[in-house]
């Protein structure tokens, strides 16, 4: 809980210019900070749009997460049942087949995922974790709810159209629903991905690989990410994270790179070309738009030094103390990627801890040097404030403000005294008014 104690603001003409800039040709479109989660560009972001196969992304995530718990294991084995070996037969889909009774363990239905977008394979990773693909699901809209998305419908774990299904769809939707988020909640799930479990860049930056190398039911699982490096539309740092496409959907794509120290996270939902076509090259050159702009016009800059004070706010008042007030600052420097131009229009917002002051936004002593009575953000002049796509990242773009000094607590005659002068001063205010 906080309370704020001092409003000030910054202008919004670098996000005004990113949006006059960027025209991205999709249905949704979002350029997002890769470590902090600040949103830089956004197209339509919160209307719930398809989403096929970046659907795979939560699967992923919450596989990636039952590993950590240790509710499943990597060499855990999984024997393919009549429904499975069905979905990865339709070789009109993305998938690897599966024998029918096979047995295959978690980690080669995962790459099978994260890198050739395997259906049947991510309905097998459902079945793992929720017994059956209808828990499953309910399962995804919990765990979207937690992870705090807002715009979101969840009725199967590959992305498919549940007519793809054939009958076998989860019992969660209709006979032809399709999985939906917006492009916001889309970046927000890729955020906690790639800072919750990094290890998913080192599966989805891999071009090619061979499903069950070795054997006779050995396949090719060439990335659908055609913007990885060595790939037709090599993007340089690119190393995921989730493609997807049906005729509802349209093409989209989840990416994210990194260079110098700074990543990125782009979504696009139904991208076209100039011509209002959709198709791959449009999902990859859109995104490939506003990586260019993000490489090209951001920089880790810092906004504000160690042991900062603002004007005009340079102190906290104190009760029951020696001193009636106490110096703060911030105990860091406050660093965040920005455009040229956009530190001058940066001021600063000084939140108190709730826990730490009454009412009034005092203290009360002994105040020790050091201690962390708050801490401070930034706000825009018109009055909004920065975006984030989660509050885990907003902290990454805010620092503690510290007492600079001890201040003691006032001793019992000191604390006397002002009592009755505030006795007597109450007394005369109302004789005289």
């Amino acid at each position: 809980m906080a309370l704020i104690l001092f409003f000030s603001l910054f202008t919004g003409v670098n996000k005004a210019k990113a949006q006059a800039d960027l025209n991205v040709n999709a249905d949704g479109a979002i350029l997002v900070d890769g470590k902090t989660g600040r949103v830089l560009y956004e197209k339509n972001a919160d209307t719930p749009l398809g989403i096929a196969s970046m659907t795979k992304m939560m699967t992923e995530y919450m596989l990636l997460d039952a590993i950590k718990k240790g509710k499943v294991s990597w060499d855990q084995t999984y024997t393919v049942d009549d429904e499975v070996y069905k979905m990865s037969q339709d070789r009109s889909l993305s998938n690897v087949p599966l024998r029918q009774g096979g047995q295959y363990n978690v980690k080669e239905l995962y790459q099978a995922v994260a890198i050739y977008s395997a259906d049947a394979a991510a309905i097998a990773l459902a079945e793992i974790m929720g017994g059956s693909e209808t828990n499953f699901v309910k399962m995804m809209n919990a765990e979207a709810e937690k992870l705090g998305l807002k715009h979101y419908k969840f009725v199967n774990a590959s992305g498919l159209n549940n007519a793809d299904y054939k009958g076998m769809q989860p019992s969660v939707g209709g006979p032809t629903d399709e999985n939906l988020m917006s492009t916001r909640d889309v970046a927000t799930l890729a955020f906690h991905l790639i800072n919750d479990f990094p290890e998913v860049l080192q599966t989805s930056s891999i071009p090619k690989m061979t499903f069950r190398q070795g054997t006779k039911d050995a396949i090719n699982m060439p990335n659908w990410n055609w913007m990885l490096p060595s790939l037709v539309y090599g993007y340089q740092g690119m190393d995921g994270l989730k493609t997807g496409h049906t005729d509802f959907a349209g093409y989209c794509f989840t990416g994210t790179a990194e260079r110098d120290g700074k990543r990125f996270i782009t979504v696009v939902q139904n991208a076209k070309d100039a011509n209002g076509k959709g198709g791959y090259s449009a999902r990859f050159s859109e995104t490939r738009k506003m990586l260019d702009y993000a490489f090209s016009n951001y920089s880790k800059q810092q906004i504000f030094p160690k042991h900062y004070e603002i004007k005009g706010n340079k102190t906290v008042p104190v009760i029951n103390g020696k001193s009636s007030q106490v110096e703060v600052y911030t105990n860091s420097a406050l660093s965040m990627l920005a455009q040229s131009g956009e530190k001058q229009d940066l001021k600063p917002v000084i939140v108190l801890d709730k826990s730490k002051v009454n009412s009034k936004g005092e203290l009360t002593a002994p105040v020790k040097k050091g201690e962390k009575v708050g801490y401070l953000m930034l706000e825009s002049k018109n009055g909004d404030k920065l975006s984030f796509v989660t509050p885990e990242g907003e902290k990454k773009a805010q620092v503690d403000v510290v007492a600079s000094q001890d201040v003691d607590k006032a001793n019992w005659f000191v604390l006397m005294m002002k009592g009755i002068g505030h006795f007597f001063s109450n007394v005369w205010h109302k004789i005289f008014h």
